[in-house]
């Protein structure tokens, strides 16, 4: 049965008692585990949430999901080996704190390289598709199956006091997540590692002078912009790449309709959904942002160009000779594969930044 015919079809055959899947194997599992360490109104959950509630319409009930948000079934930095273990079924990776475990996903996370996140969603996609040492890292190191690539949208440069430059950066402590911490070092900062939740306290009492490499909805879902208000667009491009990922055996013991249907779901994201829903919610997050008091700023093109110049190729490049050859990746032909994947969607890419979005873009 072709995907589309199981979806107009599953109505009439989940109401005559008729849905069922052919010879599938005894371990597979119609009610499913997403684990997500973040809560469900984080940047990324909007996507997540969407694809879920899909599956569990499109199969007319032969999937169900329990989610599990905010670390309530595993904390940060558990869910890698969860996932491969078989003890959630579905989760959200964040590679940042998996460093020296996907070294070769780390090869799609910098800054200052292009626009658009959904074109970066879409890069992701491409170069997984590839680039057979990113699909083995996966599928074989650690035994999931990619639903799909997300992003953490857009990383401003929040701030408990005011600046009027980026000079104004050096000496800052700044959390920082992944690489945005070699970002903030090249700027001139002080790079503060600290979990998500550990952050609002740590601006309320002076901890930090600000954060970076926090999405711009989560950082207004999590209320930083109370203790922080001011929100810079510093001309970085997209934040934080992520995936998405089923335990392999669960995914292949499930019915190829089911299968069919994720798949189906997918491609929707990556044709246009995943930038239709960000949006929307990045809108909504602006407008609540503005009303409660956040200052949007940028900085002139020349003090941008200036900044960018810091941080490429030199970041790049670092993984390159840091990660990728120790670790026996050709660095150098994936980074040509993004390149190539770049120039191709970032032109076309309609996800606005939220500096933008302000401004009444």
């Amino acid at each position: 049965m072709k995907r589309r015919e199981f979806i107009a079809a599953g109505a009439g055959l989940a109401a005559s008692g008729l849905l069922m899947s052919r010879g599938r194997p005894a371990f597979a599992a119609t009610s499913l585990k997403f684990d997500s360490y973040v809560s469900e109104t984080a940047g990324p959950s909007w996507i997540d949430r969407w694809f879920l509630e899909e599956l569990e319409k499109r199969t007319n009930g032969e999937v169900s999901i329990r989610s599990y948000w905010s670390g309530s079934l595993n904390k940060v930095g558990e869910h890698l080996a969860a996932v491969r273990d078989g003890t959630s079924e579905i989760t959200l990776i964040s590679p940042g704190y998996y460093q020296a475990e996907v070294p070769v996903t780390r090869g799609l996370e910098w800054y200052f390289r292009m626009n658009r996140s959904d074109a970066l969603q879409l890069v992701c996609r491409d170069v997984y598709e590839q680039f057979q040492p990113l699909r083995d890292e996966w599928e074989q190191r650690h035994r999931s199956h990619m639903l799909y690539w997300t992003t953490w949208n857009y990383a401003p440069l929040v701030m408990r006091e005011p600046i009027t430059s980026l000079e104004q950066i050096k000496g800052k402590r700044i959390r920082g997540y992944g690489v945005a911490t070699d970002v903030i070092e090249r700027l001139g900062g002080i790079p503060v590692p600290m979990t998500a939740p550990e952050v609002y306290q740590s601006l309320e009492r002076g901890v930090l002078d600000g954060v970076y490499g926090f999405d711009f909805i989560t950082a207004v879902a999590y209320k930083l912009h109370e203790v922080a208000p001011h929100f810079y667009d510093i001309g970085d491009g997209p934040h934080g790449p992520a995936a998405v990922v089923m335990n392999k055996r669960v995914h292949d013991g499930l019915s190829e309709d089911v299968r069919n249907v994720m798949a189906d779901l997918a491609d929707e994201l990556y044709a246009g959904k995943f930038a239709e829903l960000y949006n929307d919610a990045l809108a909504k997050y602006v407008e609540t942002a503005k009303a409660e008091g956040v200052q949007f700023a940028t900085f002139p093109e020349e003090e941008l160009a200036a900044a960018r110049a810091k941080v490429q190729p030199a970041e790049v490049q670092a993984w390159i000779d840091e990660v990728a050859t120790p670790a026996g990746i050709d660095g150098a032909e994936m980074q040509r594969l993004i390149d190539e994947a770049i120039a191709k969607h970032d032109p076309n890419g309609k996800m606005l930044r939220p500096s933008e979005i302000a401004a009444g873009a």
